[in-house]
């Protein structure tokens, strides 16, 4: 067994199921000056369009597509400074949980990453209303499930979880830069 070193963080995930305002949250926050992350998937999406492939061929290949944006996570992950104030749209454990919705073997590189995970607390948005564009294509019945596994992985580890409830966007910055403050 390997021994891992596990370093303490100052980052904050934000996360939840597809559509519950993360990006937006995130935005709001770097516009406060906050040092934010994006999101992979949508990244990853963007990137591969460019080189030619269509979203459909991308979501066909479902543990491809999955280990790119795992390989963004973990690479943009270990390039943050542990002792900075971050908030990441969405971190390493946000796939563990599309892993289980997409019912794929979990892969060596995601099991070695989940071991190493460590963050000061974790925010879980309450959903919004479902809307579909050129990168999001889930129903929601599957926006359901999502957020619910993405709930059930981070309630797992050993981090506090903040559920922020539906507000208005700035509201629900002010809620969590609070839940901060009182930690």
């Amino acid at each position: 067994m390997k021994n891992y070193q596990i370093i303490e963080t100052n980052w904050c995930v934000i996360t939840g199921g597809p559509s519950t305002g993360k990006t937006t949250t995130i935005n709001m926050l770097a516009e406060l000056g906050y040092e934010t992350t994006i999101e992979h998937a949508r990244h990853y999406i963007d990137t591969m369009r460019i080189k030619g492939q269509t979203v459909e061929e991308l979501r066909s290949n479902k543990r491809e597509f999955q280990l790119g944006v795992l390989d963004m996570q973990i690479e943009q992950e270990a390039s943050i400074n542990p002792k900075n104030l971050v908030f990441l749209d969405r971190a390493i454990p946000d796939a563990l949980a599309y892993y289980r919705f997409l019912k794929l073997e979990v892969d060596e590189i995601l099991k070695d990453a989940m071991r190493k995970v460590n963050y000061k607390m974790i925010f879980v948005l309450d959903k919004l209303p479902l809307i579909n564009d050129y990168a999001r294509l889930e129903s929601e019945n599957d926006q359901i499930q999502i957020h619910n596994l993405i709930t059930e992985v981070y309630e797992s580890l050993p981090f506090p979880v903040v559920h922020v409830p539906v507000l208005p966007p700035l509201e629900r910055v002010n809620f969590i830069l609070n839940s901060i403050k009182d930690n």
